[in-house]
């Protein structure tokens, strides 16, 4: 599979501060990645160096086997910054035409105007009338004027109400379905799980976890079986009895009743799901559950919280 980006021991270091900590990964044609973590851990730094905003302390950014910086790349690129700067006086019109003027084999008018969704009132429009909406709605179609190959969207839907952002990743989708090679970054983590095929998560200026959202998940998060036991509650003697034994279950880390159901927390549904017929526990109403992506970002920022208080006591 062809590589557009190569990211080969990447770091970046600020007035003596790494931020960016010995990064290597690939991105293959045609595929949509994003790019999460929290703030600080430098996901944005690596951005920029993608696009030739920024040069690398140690290690090498190449796309399509080039420096970012080389001419050729950047007609190859776009980018969806989180400031969309245009000269104020123009209209929106004349912004993207001008846009389109920089690059040798431009997208049609028509297309960018149809990827915007821009009426013919918001096209003549003044760009410092337009709406925070409608200035990353430019954005959008500004990153796509000279028809490029790979696109960078940081934080694309930010200011977007709901119908908007909906209506942005259908068009990313079909820009995927085209064969185009998306990189985006966003706090958004429902999105990052609906729309990307992988996710590099960062963290400390590394990358924390790197795979599908499935996988990240799985690998970052609990799985679990929950179930409504059909016992009197004053038998507590089979309470107990389950208790101890679903604790004993290998891969089980948690056994406890919420809300009326009984959850057991295990690596393994499938060794709980047995044990449940085997010992002949009356249950009903059996579910199986698994994390999701915040719940996995959450557990990332909640260890990192648990290590800055060991290192201060």
């Amino acid at each position: 599979m062809e590589h557009i980006a190569e990211i080969e021991h990447v770091s970046k270091i600020f007035a003596g501060k790494t931020v960016v900590d010995d990064v290597s990964f690939v991105i293959p044609r045609g595929s949509v990645t994003a790019v999460l973590g929290p703030n600080g851990a430098g996901k944005t730094t690596v951005l920029s160096m993608m696009l030739g905003l920024r040069d690398p302390s140690q290690g090498s950014v190449k796309l399509f086997g080039q420096s970012p910086k080389q001419v050729q790349v950047k007609r190859r690129i776009g980018a969806m910054l989180q400031d969309v700067s245009v000269i104020d006086s123009l209209k929106v019109y004349e912004v993207m035409n001008m846009v389109r003027s920089y690059y040798p084999n431009p997208l049609g008018m028509v297309d960018m105007i149809h990827i915007a969704g821009f009426t013919s009132e918001e096209l003549n429009k003044r760009a410092e009338k337009l709406s925070g909406g409608q200035k990353r709605r430019l954005g959008f179609a500004l990153a796509l004027a000279g028809d490029p190959d790979f696109l960078f969207f940081d934080e694309p839907t930010v200011g977007l109400d709901a119908p908007a952002r909906r209506a942005f990743w259908q068009q990313v989708d079909r820009l995927a379905d085209q064969g185009k090679t998306i990189l985006f970054s966003t706090h958004y983590l429902q999105e990052a799980e609906d729309a990307a095929h992988r996710i590099l998560l960062f963290n400390k200026g590394k990358i924390a976890a790197d795979g599908t959202p499935d996988e990240i998940v799985s690998r970052l998060t609990s799985r679990s079986v929950s179930f409504i036991a059909d016992w009197d509650g004053n038998d507590t003697y089979p309470v107990l009895e389950m208790i101890h034994r679903m604790r004993a279950i290998p891969g089980v880390s948690d056994c406890k009743e919420q809300e009326g159901r009984w959850v057991v927390t295990t690596d393994n549904t499938d060794t709980v799901l047995a044990a449940l017929f085997r010992y002949g526990i009356p249950a009903r109403d059996i579910r199986t559950g698994q994390g999701r992506l915040d719940d996995a970002f959450e557990l990332m920022l909640t260890h990192d919280e648990q290590d800055k208080e060991a290192v201060s006591s």
